[in-house]
């Protein structure tokens, strides 16, 4: 097996950017109850135990006579009283605001109480369920990698623990100081902020940084599937190389004025750090920036790099060198793939051509004490996390600004667990899925796949736009879709799971070379890939990750582990709440298959037409009333880009009404589930509040920004208002009249 790939993928919620650290503070769960003799008021445990089950039993009771919940909406008397029922009902009904109304604004109803409940915690730019679910696995990783002996068990996961460890070892961080990082630069040639560079070596740094390092000056290079030919992996070139989250950080120059100079500041503060003076560091820390925002100046915006057809062109190296003359590709190329042996006939599929002739020309154009510069900021920004305590500080205040973060209290070993999942994820992935993961969650979420995918297909047939051919070529490509469930099989094989990491050395006393380490580590594995069929079972999400994808080349779908827990599922939760929730998120990926860009992917993950003109005009005319509807949406004065976010939003719409038609067929095969006390919902509107209640989350302004020039989805608040107000089931049974919020009278619906 390979390590995560780098593929293209559809996500069901935003990632965190992945050079920030991932922080929190979880408490742990599930504490073991033992019945030993102790000495309480003379009480054994065992008697405590019982006599606090029994006045819990008695007050849950109370609480549903006292609210006159012995009834559900329709007058039945069929309540679902268990324990786990009563403690998810008061769960659900503390987050609502029962004095919104749902049909003004469902989103206030569902997570109005939540808001309100959750306020933003210290060192927090959003707070949401899915954050609260990561802080439960990394606790448990915590206690897993601070408690095991790891004796007898794969190399593989003691890698792992001394890959934490040495992230954990604060002290000797410190005591290294930047002297890591300094020698690096220095073995380099040296950088003209500390006064050290000597001579015009543009090449050799630029391989270096390309390749062993990872650290992608102007562009990145990759290898992964061919979209064209799925059967095959080919070199990548994409465009790359600003630092701040979006081109419009660095060209709307107005808007973003704070968080451009506190860049500039943390820019300087690490150059300072790393030995340079201040008056030539800041003046060559301007120049950086100003040929960073020459870059982002010819960065092609997301919103316009959504068909991929036509951003795709495959080329070979000769090729390449004529289009982009300023780097010399075979030379580059040779060098970060070897030893595999290359000439100038290889393919190359490139992304944005004409982004890769304006940074040619401006490479050419820039002195080349600048370009070194820029390339060994661009390795000093890899290196940060890894440094002492003064770079962490450094790098709080360029979070207050961009994300509105105070001061990190992040607890250092949320910050490690982030890091080791980064690295080590599928070794990490193998103690999370021994320790805690439900092998039963595997089949019953493969059961529930199969019937949202044939609630999907029995749609198709209600679709009028689409012609028979176009509409049978769906369903066999929604029949083919392949589902990872849980975690990769390799991964509880020791063996195996020692083969993906092996050659990477790991020790305990430097977290720095730990980290430069995997980088020279995954370029020689990314290397390997180019002349390996691509492997169907590669994932690209460790186990842990709360989160899941839609992959176009492979036509498949992931979920991993960690996202396969309450809220979203649970095997004691209603089956309406675990359809609303990780049936939603199933629908989702399903639907990526059939958005504007995974639309353009066959059954078999090639990129290529499959469509009839007929019905790719109704579809196109569809998704523009998507994107009309989205774009009305503003969070504090600012629009949603409905272009932006358009495949998301057709997953999220296409994923609801999935799930829930799969719901229905349930029902219709069992019969109506007892209803839960205090929430006063009946089943399907249970449904509708359980999808709403994943997304209730809170934001910093700034963070809110941020999401919305970065994220390909829309904001929280509009994933819920968006899909339900284009659902007329919702509407139905909510009973929102035509001309309110909820119920428009004018829906957008693709599928």
């Amino acid at each position: 097996m390979d390590l995560m790939s780098s593929y293209k993928r559809a996500t069901f919620e935003e990632e965190e950017a992945s050079d920030l650290p991932r922080d929190g503070s979880p408490s742990p769960e599930g504490v073991e109850v033992g019945f030993r003799k102790g000495s309480l008021g003379g009480w054994t445990q065992l008697e405590v135990w019982l006599a606090a089950l029994l006045l819990v039993s008695v007050l849950l009771l109370l609480l549903t006579l006292t609210l006159g919940l012995t009834q559900s909406p329709d007058g039945s008397k069929e309540l679902c009283l268990s324990e786990a029922c009563v403690m998810l009902a008061g769960r659900m009904a503390e987050a609502m605001d029962r004095q919104a109304d749902p049909c003004q604004d469902f989103y206030q109803y569902a997570c109005g109480g939540w808001t309100r409940k959750n306020p933003l915690p210290d060192a927090r730019s959003r707070w949401s369920t899915f954050n609260s679910l990561w802080e439960q696995n990394q606790a448990l990783l915590k206690h897993i990698l601070e408690n095991g002996t790891f004796n007898g068990t794969s190399e593989a996961e003691r890698k792992t623990q001394s890959y934490y460890l040495s992230c954990l070892n604060q002290p000797r961080i410190d005591q290294l100081g930047a002297q890591p990082l300094i020698d690096l630069i220095t073995k380099l040639g040296g950088w003209s902020i500390t006064g050290r560079w000597e001579k015009d070596n543009f090449m050799e740094v630029l391989k270096l940084l390309s390749g062993p390092y990872r650290a992608q000056p102007f562009f990145s290079l990759g290898v992964s599937t061919d979209p064209k030919n799925s059967n095959s992996n080919v070199i990548q070139v994409e465009q790359s190389g600003i630092f701040l989250p979006s081109r419009d950080y660095y060209l709307n120059k107005t808007a973003n004025e704070k968080v451009l100079d506190a860049y500039l500041e943390y820019m300087v503060e690490l150059g300072l750090l790393l030995g340079g003076s201040r008056n030539s560091t800041e003046q060559e820390m301007r120049q950086i920036l100003e040929l960073e925002t020459a870059l982002a100046n010819i960065t092609v915006p997301q919103d316009q790099r959504r068909d991929e057809e036509k951003l795709y062109h495959k080329i070979t190296i000769a090729d390449l060198q004529v289009l982009a003359p300023a780097v010399d590709w075979l030379d580059l190329l040779s060098s970060s793939l070897s030893p595999l042996e290359l000439n100038d006939t290889e393919p190359v599929v490139i992304y944005t051509r004409e982004y890769l002739v304006e940074m040619s020309q401006l490479i050419a154009r820039t002195d080349r004490s600048l370009l070194n510069n820029y390339m060994i900021w661009t390795l000093v920004q890899k290196g940060v996390a890894s440094l002492d305590q003064r770079f962490e500080n450094a790098q709080d205040k360029l979070l207050e600004s961009l994300y509105g973060t105070k001061k990190s209290c992040t607890p250092r070993w949320q910050t490690c667990i982030g890091n080791t999942d980064d690295t080590m994820g599928f070794a990490l992935g193998a103690l999370f899925v021994k320790e805690t993961f439900d092998r039963n969650s595997k089949g019953i979420a493969e059961q529930m796949i199969n019937e949202i995918r044939t609630a999907f297909k029995e749609s198709l047939d209600q679709l009028s736009w689409m012609d028979p051919d176009t509409r049978e070529a769906a369903k066999d490509k929604a029949d083919a879709i392949y589902d990872m469930i849980g975690f990769p099989d390799f991964i509880l094989d020791p063996k195996e799971l020692d083969d993906v990491y092996d050659g990477y050395e790991v020790g305990e006393e430097s977290f720095f070379n730990n980290m430069f380490n995997f980088y020279n580590f995954s370029s020689r594995v990314m290397s390997e890939q180019l002349r390996k069929r691509p492997s169907r079972d590669q994932w690209s999400m460790t186990p842990p990750t709360v989160n899941a994808y839609y992959m176009a080349t492979k036509n498949g779908i992931v979920f991993p582990a960690g996202i396969l827990q309450a809220p979203f599922y649970s095997h004691d939760h209603p089956k309406a709440l675990n359809f609303g929730g990780i049936g939603v998120v199933m629908g989702h990926e399903l639907t990526h298959a059939f958005d504007d860009q995974g639309r353009e992917y066959d059954k078999e993950g090639n990129m290529r037409p499959w469509w009839q003109n007929s019905s790719l005009q109704s579809f196109q005319q569809r998704t523009e009333c998507m994107v009309e509807q989205y774009s009305r949406y503003t969070v504090n004065g600012e629009k949603v880009n409905g272009r932006q976010t358009l495949g998301e939003n057709i997953a999220d719409n296409g994923g609801l009404k999935a799930a829930y038609n799969a719901y229905r067929s349930w029902v219709r095969l069992n019969g109506e589930e007892k209803r839960l006390p205090a929430v006063n919902l009946t089943n399907d509107q249970l449904f509708f509040l359980g999808f709403a209640q994943v997304w209730c989350s809170v934001r910093t302004p700034e963070s809110a920004h941020e999401g919305l020039v970065t994220d390909t989805h829309s904001p929280p608040r509009y994933r819920v208002i968006g899909t339900l107000s284009n659902s007329q089931d919702f509407a139905h049974h909510f009973q929102c009249p035509v001309g309110s919020p909820m119920n428009s009278g004018s829906r957008c619906e693709v599928w």
